[in-house]
């Protein structure tokens, strides 16, 4: 960034810069959904980059939501708990592909910034701020550097939420006190718009979650994974897990880590593990998986007390205990009597070439 736009101390103005009501019913107008927040660990040089909302409060203060457990909240509990500042910098605006990485659950530890570096195959250009101390990227639009301090907060929310609902009530957040705006001339805004699933942030979301948990799956010593997949209209909740069974208590093993693992397990609902013949992108083998395979009464293990936030539409309102049950479903053949399984009742793919190559693709309706 060239730096060609500057406003400081009492020249910081957020209203001059858009921030749509992207909800009829929000709290306010949220000046950061497609954006990108940037901390740093205080221990370490551990810099992360998350997407956590951010609603404009005046001139020089915007609101902002960290959902418990996640990387930000950690750090704010650091510095907080050593009654400092937590420096901040925030970009509204940069390439498409950082905001992905920061929407994704990356490792701690590893920098978003390595971590869309590494997607990209080059690394990603930062400028370091003379403010915060904290990078950002040089193709930025717009960056906000400044603090969050501790004890201040101010009322925040509701907003229409990724689960689809306008959960989490107006409440007191942390807000951000703007020291420093830098942008380009005419600079690009851009936004992120969750709402009732399944909608464009959840196909992202599945994808990137599904891909997460089967690398946790596997760090865990977890074998022969075949398939994981968090269906769009619950793309934290519902998870299905395919594997081809190799031992007693297999099922329960890989069902247990991805409903509570850094990825699968925030807000984790349904974690259902299917054989291998089931294809967990497929909601109809799923839901014949458990139809046919699972008994309700030994097969279905709730989970208490787990990770969740107040974006959980099933938390009371009046509740501060932010957690919730699950249910690890085991949606395949008993491993017990597994060889004794009744056969599916389909043609073999031996059957199915023979008769392809006698009569032909096409008089199946084929190509």
């Amino acid at each position: 960034m060239d730096h060609e736009n500057a406003q400081e101390g009492e020249r910081v103005n957020l209203f001059d810069f858009p921030a749509p009501l992207l909800h009829e019913k929000d709290g306010g107008r949220y000046i950061g959904t497609g954006h990108l927040v940037i901390t740093k660990d205080p221990d370490s040089d551990w810099v992360n980059v998350g997407t956590y909302r951010l609603m404009l409060q005046d001139r020089n203060s915007a609101g902002i939501y960290i959902g418990p457990g996640k990387h930000g909240y950690l750090r704010k509990q650091k510095y907080f708990e050593n009654d400092r500042p937590m420096p901040v910098n925030i970009v509204l605006g940069s390439d498409p592909l950082i905001w992905f990485a920061a929407s994704c659950p990356v490792p701690a530890g590893m920098s978003e910034f390595n971590f869309a570096g590494g997607l990209r195959e080059s690394p990603v250009e930062v400028i370091r701020s003379d403010i915060t101390g904290l990078p950002y990227p040089a193709d930025a639009e717009i960056v906000l550097e400044g603090e969050i301090r501790p004890g201040e907060v101010k009322e925040e929310g509701p907003f229409g939420e990724w689960p689809g609902y306008y959960a989490s009530p107006k409440s007191l957040e942390p807000f951000i006190r703007v020291k420093r705006i830098l942008h380009r001339n005419d600079p690009i805004v851009s936004c992120a718009n969750p709402a009732r699933p399944p909608h464009t942030l959840t196909l992202l979301r599945s994808i990137t979650r599904s891909a997460h948990v089967w690398e946790e799956l596997e760090k865990a010593g977890v074998p022969e994974v075949r398939g994981v997949w968090s269906h769009k209209p619950g793309p934290r909740q519902f998870t299905v897990v395919a594997i081809k069974q190799r031992y007693p208590g297999h099922v329960k093993q890989a069902g247990i880590v991805a409903s509570q693992c850094f990825s699968g397990g925030y807000q984790n609902r349904f974690t259902i593990v299917v054989d291998d013949d089931i294809d967990p992108t497929r909601i109809d083998d799923v839901v014949w998986a458990l139809s046919t395979r699972c008994d309700p009464e030994n097969d279905i293990d709730i989970q208490r007390r787990s990770w969740s936030s107040s974006l959980d539409p099933m938390i009371h309102p009046d509740s501060r205990v932010l957690m919730n049950s699950r249910a690890v479903v085991d949606a395949c053949r008993p491993y017990e009597w597994m060889a004794r399984f009744p056969e599916v009742a389909e043609t073999s793919p031996e059957l199915r070439r023979n008769v392809l190559e006698k009569y032909g693709r096409s008089f199946f309706g084929l190509r």
